[in-house]
């Protein structure tokens, strides 16, 4: 059986295909159109998923959509009488789209569907999943659980916001919910657009701020914004936003009990954001604890599976796990919508077929490397046709000489292999750098990814050496779990920078591996296999064996604001456009000093600002 997923029309747009439960393939529309957050039609996602399978449109037997869109209409209907007359003016712009696309989306589905091939019945083919079950679906099939307790956190699917329940088997059970207006997602995104982020954007920089920060507000939080119970379930008090009636999150009320209007993006960064910053992530751990701590009691589940946007809040899942109320958790590494469309696919392959799951050990999303690749063969004749200089080498002297550059310090672009689905680059498009250097977080950050040089970078470690490192002694593959550098490895400060507040602190030099340990220690690891990336494993093994140390700075291989790379091209501009310094495309490699200088390009605006 074969079922395509599409998630669509509010942000990260995806296709996603499986075979008769086994994920084939999976991408998000942004990589193709290089336009970030694309909400449009995954029409690019929905070619390449199903060239992927080897497949054609009419062998396709159920297409499914990750929302029920009605009941989002029956959702914007209903807030308005809540709310009403308040809001009238929001309500009149948004009821136009409302009309147009969302009340009338099946038939919005199927035309765009029948775009790509009339000859096939998309209405017959056509079902719709829940937000939340696509999201819970997500999270436990392809986990490498029997059976586990499902918690879902996100800003709004149709009206669940949360939900709770349990997998076993191939049957899922969601039995509590938290409604609409009250969401954790949306809490969250209110402090991202006070604090000058992008909402649904900017969410990962308030959490990699937060650590600058002393949670001086989150009494405030807690007294005045929600009010939380014992089993975590709570209610927002919607005096303070106005995100039912208005176009802001945040309100007059809002502003004055946090002082001042919200920060504007691109302004100087004080101590009052970075102590916002702190206090809204203390308050959504404390929620994110007290959930998790009450569905492992009622559920008496030993497993958790995580899904929804704030299922990427990797510094509340380290909590979760050290918490120890469950023995195992795994989150989906496309927590966000664009997971969705894999959670739709798996629940009406599941309900369709009623097949067992298969028991596997390990979980069945392929390392997330789930989207396209290129032939050495293709890459050379790409990067012939865009005027590259490029040696072909074989992959062991690849591997050395990479390895070689960045033990020099040097910037290397690192395209190997299917690209990755889901907002983290996990070695295969991924920009690496020397995790021992002390200049090179601040250098990626300002020279490379011309962003704000407070934003903290990920350790790729080898597996089998990921304790001698970390505290921290299981797979992270996904870069979802925060844990703190061993003390054996952290460096002992000054008096002088003990004292130091605020982004002061950037610079002090924290540990052996400075340019992957944030403020406080921690570190968002990626733990790498062998037998889901063995060329990266390779990469890691060599500089190990150069270096004695086994981590690397990853990062993603995009400019601010620029969506992953997707293709050889969008590497070769990424590398032309930035102080990127060596570049391996397959078995490819590429030194700037080589390229002619009319290819070097001004990329520091080429993309709105995220």
């Amino acid at each position: 059986m074969l079922v395509l997923g599409l998630s669509a029309f509010y942000h990260d747009s995806a296709a996603a295909i499986v075979r008769d439960g086994e994920i084939v393939a999976a991408a998000q529309e942004e990589r193709f159109t290089r336009k970030k957050h694309d909400a449009n039609f995954p029409t690019n996602a929905l070619h390449y998923c199903v060239q992927e399978a080897g497949a054609s449109f009419a062998d396709i037997d159920f297409v499914t959509f990750y929302e029920k869109p009605f009941l989002k209409f029956e959702r914007l209907l209903e807030t308005y009488l809540a709310f009403a007359p308040r809001g009238f003016g929001s309500f009149r712009m948004a009821m136009p789209l409302w009309l147009k696309e969302k009340l009338f989306q099946k038939s919005l589905l199927i035309d765009l569907l029948c775009a790509e091939a009339p000859d096939v019945d998309w209405e017959k083919k056509l079902r719709f999943t829940e937000h939340h079950e696509s999201h819970a679906a997500s999270a436990f099939y392809p986990s490498p659980f029997d059976e586990a307790a499902i918690l879902t956190l996100d800003g709004v699917g149709e009206w669940a916001t949360t939900t709770m329940g349990v997998g076993s088997g191939n049957q899922l059970s969601l039995n509590a919910e938290i409604h609409f207006p009250h969401s954790l997602g949306l809490l969250y995104s209110a402090f991202t657009y006070y604090t000058g982020f992008k909402v649904n954007s900017g969410e990962y920089k308030v959490m990699g701020l937060a650590p600058y920060g002393e949670p001086r507000y989150a009494q405030a939080i807690l007294d005045k914004l929600i009010d939380i119970q014992p089993d975590g379930s709570f209610r927002m008090n919607m005096d303070y936003f106005d995100y039912c009636t208005g176009l802001t999150m945040t309100n007059e009320k809002f502003d004055a009990l946090f002082g001042g209007r919200p920060r504007k993006p691109e302004e100087l960064l004080t101590q009052r954001e970075m102590d916002l910053a702190a206090s809204i992530q203390a308050v959504t751990e404390e929620i994110v604890l007290r959930l998790t701590r009450a569905l492992a009691a009622k559920t008496g589940q030993k497993n958790l599976c995580l899904a929804g946007g704030v299922a990427l809040n990797c510094v509340a899942n380290g909590k979760v796990l050290r918490d120890g109320k469950f023995d195992e958790i795994w989150v989906q590494p496309a927590a966000g919508d664009a997971g969705g469309a894999v959670g739709a696919a798996l629940a009406t392959y599941y309900l369709a077929s009623g097949s067992a799951r298969p028991n596997r050990g390990k979980d069945s999303m392929r390392g997330s490397y789930l989207g396209p690749s290129y032939s050495d063969e293709d890459v050379a004749a790409r990067l012939r046709a865009i005027g590259a200089c490029f040696e072909m080498l074989d992959e062991e002297t690849l591997v050395q000489r990479t390895s070689e550059a960045l033990a020099e310090a040097q910037a290397v672009g690192w395209f190997q292999g299917r690209m990755e689905f889901g907002p983290r680059a996990l070695g295969a498009r991924s920009i690496l750098g020397d995790a021992r250097s002390p200049t090179m977080q601040k250098m990626l950050n300002l020279k490379v990814k011309y962003r704000e040089s407070f934003r903290p970078f990920a350790p790729a470690v080898l597996r089998e050496r990921v304790a001698d490192w970390f505290e921290l002694d299981r797979d992270s593959p996904y870069m979802l779990l925060v844990a703190n550098v061993t003390p054996e490895r952290r460096r002992t400060m000054t008096e002088d920078e003990r004292k130091l507040w605020g982004i002061d602190q950037l610079n002090v030099v924290r540990s052996d591996i400075p340019a992957v340990t944030h403020v406080d220690y921690s570190a968002r690891i990626q733990t790498v296999h062998a037998d889901t990336n063995p060329k990266f494993h390779a990469l890691l093994a060599a500089f190990q064996a150069r270096t004695a140390c086994p981590v690397l700075v990853n990062t993603s291989f995009n400019v601010r604001g620029e969506p992953i790379v997707c293709t050889p091209e969008d590497a070769f501009r990424c590398f032309m456009g930035t102080d990127i310094d060596v570049l391996a495309i397959g078995n490819c490699l590429l030194r700037k000093t080589d390229q002619d200088p009319a290819l070097k390009q001004n990329y520091e605006h080429a993309f709105e600002l995220d």
